[in-house]
């Protein structure tokens, strides 16, 4: 019970975490919140095996896609927090180091990349979005992030566990 309470505390402080960076990242320079309705639609689509999207922004609308998009969001978050605590042990958790977070939160931006976003219609790394390059660098910072939150509720779960 301890890998699963680790594993559930982590991965959900650490998207909190990316969140909370989503909302200072709005307020501060003006890019938009992710719209976690469209990562929903993607999911919700997958069922009927429709995995590629032309465009997600124009696919037909899946009843509960917000919902879908923001539970999608957040086991994502507890699956890379299990994939930490995967590679490197109960010994992290019970001692969570910045390296290994960081190692592993940045190497999430792969999944984007290479699977949503040519799932939506945005291109391998964004590369059919307007501006690839500042796609690309947010969702590296946006992902560095995450690591540091990964870091953040391991000490915090550790701590309160």
């Amino acid at each position: 019970m301890d890998y699963l309470i680790s594993i559930l505390m982590t991965g959900i402080g650490a998207t909190v975490v990316m969140d909370l960076w989503s909302m200072l990242r709005k307020h501060l320079l003006g890019v938009p919140l992710p719209n976690y309705g469209m990562v929903g639609r993607w999911v919700g689509h997958m069922p009927h095996g429709r995995f590629v999207h032309e465009s997600i922004a124009r696919a037909e609308a899946v009843p509960g896609e917000r919902i879908i998009g923001w539970i999608t969001h957040y086991l994502t978050g507890i699956g890379f927090a299990a994939l930490l605590i995967g590679l490197f042990g109960m010994e992290w958790a019970e001692r969570p180091s910045l390296l290994p977070a960081l190692a592993v939160g940045i190497s999430t931006v792969l999944a984007p990349f290479l699977l949503m976003q040519p799932g939506m219609g945005a291109g391998i790394a964004a590369s059919r979005t307007p501006n690839p390059k500042a796609a690309r660098i947010q969702s590296l910072i946006t992902h560095a992030v995450f690591g540091l939150g990964l870091y953040l509720a391991g000490w915090a779960a550790q701590l309160l566990y």
